[in-house]
């Protein structure tokens, strides 16, 4: 699940298209594209291993906005509270900025803007032996460290609850708290 910023319907070809966390489908509805990247992401496993719900608010796939996901009426586990509750796009290394007429729009990862294997933990980077965090993926970790923030930052960033309800709120706080 993701959200979409700065979205227009063109009125002569009726098509929806948003600026960050676009789907393609060119309408208001997604209808089960992927996000454009880079987007803020959260991840569901419903009723996984043990009938537990694993999820994650991840920057792997870069930024675009705050985002929280609060279990509710979570039976056991670790229903914490996850996301990214602040906006990093003016702060995002200048290599990793999305700008757009209206400024810094989003900021993507490493591994989407240099494209290199220790970046996006692939080929003999492809296990978390060898794949480490970056000074990119520090940066997302220090601004929201309960966020996943390279691929294999699980101890710090997966939750599991067993809940009934999950609340996912886009741009939770108008502040720079964490």
């Amino acid at each position: 699940m993701w959200g979409r910023t700065l979205c227009t319907l063109n009125s002569t070809t009726n098509k929806f298209t948003c600026l960050t966390g676009d789907c393609g489908s060119s309408q208001i509805e997604c209808l089960g594209g992927n996000a454009k990247i880079p987007a803020t992401l959260a991840e569901f496993t419903l009723n996984g291993s043990n009938g537990m719900d694993f999820y994650d608010v991840s920057l792997v796939d870069g930024y675009n906005l705050p985002m929280q996901v609060v279990p509710r009426d979570g039976s056991s586990g670790n229903c914490s509270s996850t996301g990214c509750l602040v906006d990093l796009n003016d702060s995002c290394p200048d290599e990793l900025k999305v700008v757009e007429s209206n400024g810094v729009v989003a900021c993507r990862s490493a591994c989407d803007a240099f494209g290199s294997p220790e970046y996006c933990c692939s080929g003999e980077y492809g296990n978390p032996n060898t794949c480490k965090p970056s000074s990119y993926s520090i940066f997302f970790k220090s601004a929201c460290p309960r966020a996943y923030s390279y691929a294999f930052d699980d101890a710090t960033s997966t939750f599991t609850c067993v809940a009934v309800n999950y609340d996912v709120t886009f741009c939770p706080f108008a502040s720079n708290s964490k």
